[in-house]
């Protein structure tokens, strides 16, 4: 085995987490895994190195998770309302009568410099896994796989109007359990 297939290889396991958070469903994300991994080495010659291994897999893991959830989109079952996603987003922020936050949120210091820890992608990923179903999809459709609120709109068969309240609610939670899990211990003595 040479070195290249050997790297992609090890790079499996990453890649069927990153589909299996994506896609939400084992099997799709086995399949989509095993054609990225196919297509890279079956054409070799297609990685230029002028990225990454990871990040040039990861792109090509994108399309397929794209064309995974085009080709099974009827088949979704996460996308139904569940008592978690009909919760009003602002009884999640707490807020007092007079508009102002019930508690005030965490001060997150410099957010940018969270960008290059890996630390902060665990938690951010775990915090992404723990969002109900049809919130974590939307968002990682939207945030993760770049696509067009119109594109997940057209693809799922929701309103724009749906769409924004459950990335907002998603958000929301998401927002809520960094704050909890990484920007509170962060500031923590």
């Amino acid at each position: 085995m040479t070195s290249f297939e050997q790297q992609i290889v090890d790079l499996r396991s990453y890649l069927l987490k990153f589909a299996r958070l994506q896609l939400r469903n084992e099997v799709w994300a086995e399949d989509a895994v095993s054609e990225v991994l196919l297509a890279a080495l079956a054409k070799p010659q297609s990685f230029e190195n002028r990225s990454q291994l990871k990040t040039w897999l990861v792109g090509i893991l994108k399309h397929k998770v794209v064309d995974a959830l085009r080709h099974h989109g009827r088949e979704i079952s996460g996308l139904e309302t569940s008592e978690d996603d009909a919760t009003d987003p602002l009884e999640l922020m707490a807020f007092k009568t007079d508009g102002h936050f019930e508690q005030v949120p965490a001060d997150w210091g410099n957010p940018e410099q969270n960008l290059d820890s890996k630390q902060f992608f665990e938690i951010l990923e775990i915090c992404a896994d723990k969002l109900p179903a049809t919130q974590g999809r939307l968002f990682l459709m939207r945030e993760w796989l770049e696509l067009s609120s119109e594109e997940i709109c057209k693809e799922l068969g929701l309103t724009p109007t749906n769409l924004y309240v459950q990335l907002h609610r998603a958000r929301l939670r998401l927002r809520e359990c960094l704050e909890i899990n990484w920007y509170s211990k962060a500031i923590a003595p």
